[in-house]
């Protein structure tokens, strides 16, 4: 018989039970997760973009690990980020991602990618029986992140230096680590749209296997 071994990078990890998964379906409970390591990982690119950018962190906090928080707490508190000027969504990215733009970008940047997957999300990031998901808007999220790691990835200011560094490939370094965990992000999206396109259909689906189970597949006596 096999025996599966423990990677040497780790074992799957399940959320904690909450009694607040009463009023989750499946899918409600799918979608919860995902916005959960979908933040996470951002979390982990906005630090990665610090390490390399530490001029970012520098306009705003007196530390790399405070300006993390700082952007971590407004996000999750669904507070507006200052220098976005009030805007949200693909507004907000497209301001961070603007040439001219003055302030720390690397916040500003992962707060608006942030804001418009939550937004695409229905404004939420915990999902129960009464919330209703659009595959559509998960769908056009993940292509909008698509081209948002496209334009960090290539765009310049006016002295032609790359708006943030990320991805590292030269003939010292390989570093597609913010392109591997965009990835992530963006296959977490795609799959819950394709999730919610067929929600409906499931529940048939389950309700005929139910009914059908209770006909055929009881236990006969034998004595």
């Amino acid at each position: 018989m096999f025996t599966p071994t423990p990677a040497p990078h780790g074992e799957v990890q399940g959320a904690s039970t909450s009694a607040g998964e009463l009023g989750q379906s499946d899918v409600n409970r799918v979608a919860t997760l995902a916005m959960r390591d979908n933040l996470d990982s951002l979390y982990r690119l906005l630090d990665k973009l610090y390490r390399r950018n530490p001029a970012e962190w520098k306009k705003t906090a007196t530390s790399r690990e405070a300006a993390v928080k700082r952007v971590r707490v407004a996000i999750e508190t669904r507070q507006p980020w200052p220098e976005l000027q009030g805007k949200h969504d693909i507004l907000a990215l497209s301001l961070a991602l603007d040439q001219g733009f003055q302030g720390d970008r690397a916040a500003a940047f992962i707060y608006a990618t942030a804001d418009m997957i939550v937004t695409a999300h229905g404004g939420k990031t915990s999902f129960y029986l009464i919330d209703g998901l659009n595959a559509q808007y998960l769908y056009n999220a993940a292509r909008n992140l698509e081209i948002a790691t496209w334009i960090l990835g290539s765009r310049r200011n006016a002295a032609g230096q790359l708006l943030l560094l990320s991805n590292d490939i030269s003939e010292s370094e390989h570093n597609l680590s913010f392109e591997r965990e965009f990835g992530k992000i963006i296959g977490r999206i795609d799959l819950l749209a394709v999730v919610v396109t067929e929600k409906y259909r499931r529940a048939g689906i389950s309700y005929v296997q139910n009914l059908l189970g209770g006909t055929f597949l009881q236990f006969l006596p034998v004595r």
